[in-house]
């Protein structure tokens, strides 16, 4: 078949996105990413194993990474791989599989930076290519594939859309992102491209459906802004520690964050390891350097000793690790293993979410409740999402009018809440694809 899509892994799951699309006899892959949940239970069971020792088929056994064995005749004809952004369960699998393929890895320069830090971190050698490409740039990887990263909005710097150029039409690959018109940092979604590709023939579009249920826009960065804002200088905090988590990937957020420590005339102090991975890359990238501005205790010893010696904290600003509740970061130590002994009145800011699975819905409702007993402030919330709602998912496929909608990143109920939206829209129900993993689209 000239053009064909195949649904690896992410559909029917939130997790370990990967996409190929196949033109003739040369393929592309799009993310290579891991099942946080799975992934987390694995290696937590698996502590005495390196991760430069972990192999792709125990992890593939443990449904933590993309089932590529189930593409392998497929595998001589893989070009590249192209990552859309910096989450793990995006480009966490890339490490583990990549060597299976003799293909280049792209990504936006923030999204590389992040991979590499990874790979120094666990000791992992790739024989692959590592290539950084520009925000709305377009390079061609084959003789009948040339990709486009063009800019869109998440909550994680340099996010693309990868449009997979052929003969045979454009295929859109849009798994994970919003369309925000006033973001903290960074340019807005490129809105002119996306008009400009919708006038020609957009094959495919592969779309976030996370919230496709919310029967909403999703509200800008800048509304989280205000959030905190509200809360960090409109709330008497004179006496007490504030303490507050996010994702350590959310560099946007963790810059207001900052800034507002900084008028509070707080010692701003990052605690947890995550966040010299995620800074680390913002700022050989060029986009945000905190180090003047704060002070970071990464390692668990160090942090230990930190809050042992720690004096004052009523004077500064911790943000920490833990937004999951994960047992193993910091804010959930603090609390469980008496790292730091809170206070009456001391603020606990949830600058977040809870991402919708099982796992840390549960850990979430414990920290939480644990956290009530010690009588602190305890503000949740305080956060707007970095995926497109329903009414952020309609103007993308009224800009980009693709012929096939196919949804991703979403278990079968957001699935159908996105054939919903697309049969509104005047979609007929054979344009509307709802694949499991290792499913195929053949044009």
């Amino acid at each position: 078949m000239p053009l064909e899509i195949i649904t690896v892994g992410g559909f029917g799951e939130i997790g370990r996105n990967c996409t190929l699309v196949k033109v003739d006899d040369e393929s592309v892959l799009l993310d290579l990413g891991l099942h946080m949940d799975n992934y987390i239970a694995y290696t937590e069971e698996s502590e005495d194993i390196p991760k430069k020792e972990m192999t792709a088929d125990s992890l593939i056994d443990v449904n933590a990474v993309p089932d590529i064995n189930r593409i392998k005749h497929l595998w001589p004809t893989i070009k590249a791989i192209c990552v859309s952004h910096a989450h793990l369960d995006h480009v966490g699998a890339v490490p583990f599989l990549s060597n299976k393929f003799k293909a280049d890895i792209y990504g936006t320069p923030y999204t590389v930076e992040v991979l590499k830090d990874i790979l120094q971190n666990d000791g992992i050698r790739l024989k692959n290519r590592i290539i950084a490409q520009p925000v709305n740039s377009t390079f061609k990887i084959s003789n009948k594939i040339t990709i486009e990263f063009i800019s869109i909005t998440h909550s994680v710097p340099q996010t693309v859309i990868i449009a997979v150029h052929t003969p045979y039409g454009v295929v859109m690959y849009a798994n994970d992102f919003k369309l925000d018109n006033a973001p903290v940092l960074g340019d807005k979604p490129n809105f002119k491209r996306l008009e400009e590709l919708g006038k020609h023939k957009v094959k495919a579009l592969i779309l976030d459906s996370l919230y496709a249920d919310n029967p909403m826009k999703t509200p800008s960065e800048s509304i989280a802004r205000e959030m905190l804002k509200d809360v960090l200088l409109g709330v008497n905090s004179k006496g007490q520690a504030i303490v507050i988590t996010t994702f350590s990937s959310h560099i946007a957020r963790l810059s207001t964050i900052v800034s507002l420590g900084t008028k509070l005339k707080r010692k701003i102090i990052f605690v947890g390891r995550s966040f010299t991975k995620y800074l680390g890359a913002a700022k050989r990238a060029g986009i945000a350097d905190f180090s003047k501005q704060a002070e970071f205790v990464k390692y668990g010893s160090q942090v230990e000793q930190f809050f042992k010696k720690l004096k004052h904290p009523e004077k500064c600003m911790f943000i920490v690790t833990g937004h999951q509740g994960e047992p193993g970061a910091v804010l959930p130590r603090m609390v469980y293993k008496h790292l730091y002994n809170f206070k009456e009145g001391d603020n606990v800011i949830f600058s977040c979410s809870i991402i919708p699975v099982e796992n840390n819905i549960r850990n979430r409702e414990k920290l939480d409740a644990e956290l009530k007993k010690k009588h602190v402030r305890l503000f949740t919330g305080v956060h707007v999402s970095g995926h497109a709602f329903r009414e952020d998912q309609r103007d993308l496929m009224s800009l980009v009018k693709p012929e096939y909608v196919i949804p991703t990143h979403g278990d079968r109920r957001r699935q159908e809440a996105m054939r919903e939206l697309a049969m509104e829209m005047g979609y007929k129900n054979e344009k509307i694809k709802l694949f499991r993993n290792h499913e195929h689209l053949r044009f």
